[in-house]
């Protein structure tokens, strides 16, 4: 506890980047001593193909509430394809097809009733290169709210664009200059405006396709300390090829190779003490 103790308070006065890393170690130690949340999304033997191509071979998990979780592995294994059917965006791919069953919340993500529109402001994502659409930094952020009819009027507008800034930790860098387009941002306030864009619309799970690998080491810590305050609120999940990443940010993490997960569990315990074989090749470097 003691020990603990010290990290804890080495993060409050360290530097971004070592903060990161210190509140990380925390994360990871506490991993296993958290109380198991409620599931969030629960998927049962989900396949995807692309044409003739399976992808994603009869992959079976619980997503956990206000929890970050990490899909790592080998690029082409399937991590990125298996995340975006939290929010059907293989919809959007003509020649994608997705079997199983994806709940959320007890509800079947991939009923005929279901409108993905809906579904994608209550499954938020954040995608690998930061892509703020070419509109003010405001326009940017209250675009979810205004077609998603979230606010009456512009004050409650101003307040949903001013908190979700506030939340993605940008508020204060932008305040003055709201109506800058959001293009002109540097990467790492592109990607954290993104994310202010995503969870503008009050999602309960948000989506994080490798939202670092674009950027450089200081911005990388600044959205890993986001993720870190961001899963008080939410469920997380992350793709990353960072297996550092995966430790310093989850509680969770699943390990995918050539379209099947191969092992999930807590992060630490995959990290330390993996039970499948391939997945300590894998973290030693043996594969990949």
């Amino acid at each position: 506890m003691q020990d603990t103790a010290a990290t804890e308070a080495q993060a409050a006065t360290a530097s971004p980047a070592e903060s990161g890393a210190a509140r990380a170690r925390v994360t990871l130690g506490a991993a296993s001593r958290e109380e198991e949340k409620p599931v969030k999304i629960s998927a049962r033997n989900v396949n995807v193909w692309y044409g003739d191509t399976h992808a994603i071979k009869d992959v079976s998990v619980d997503i956990l509430d206000k929890t970050v979780t990490a899909f790592i592995g080998p690029s082409g294994c399937g991590k990125s394809t298996f995340l975006r059917c939290f929010n059907r965006m293989n919809d959007t791919i003509e020649t994608a097809r997705v079997e199983g069953d994806i709940r959320l919340d007890g509800e079947d993500i991939y009923a005929p009733e279901q409108d993905p529109v809906l579904l994608r402001a209550r499954v938020g994502m954040v995608f690998q290169k930061p892509n703020p659409f070419p509109k003010s930094i405001y326009d940017n952020v209250a675009y979810g709210p205004r077609i998603h009819g979230l606010a009456r009027n512009r004050a409650e507008l101003d307040e949903i664009v001013e908190s979700s800034l506030r939340r993605a930790a940008l508020w204060d860098e932008v305040k003055d200059r709201l109506d800058d387009m959001g293009t002109g941002l540097s990467g790492g306030q592109q990607q954290r405006l993104c994310i202010a864009r995503a969870i503008a619309t009050s999602p309960e799970v948000l989506l994080m396709d490798e939202p670092a690998s674009a950027l450089d080491p200081i911005a990388t810590a600044q959205i890993e300390e986001l993720i870190y305050e961001l899963r008080a609120q939410y469920s997380v999940v992350i793709v990353t090829h960072s297996m550092q990443q995966a430790a310093r940010v989850s509680q969770k993490t699943a390990f995918f190779h050539l379209g099947e997960l191969v092992e999930f569990g807590d992060t630490e315990q995959i990290f330390t003490n993996p039970r499948d074989p391939r997945t300590e090749s894998y973290i030693t470097g043996r594969i990949g």
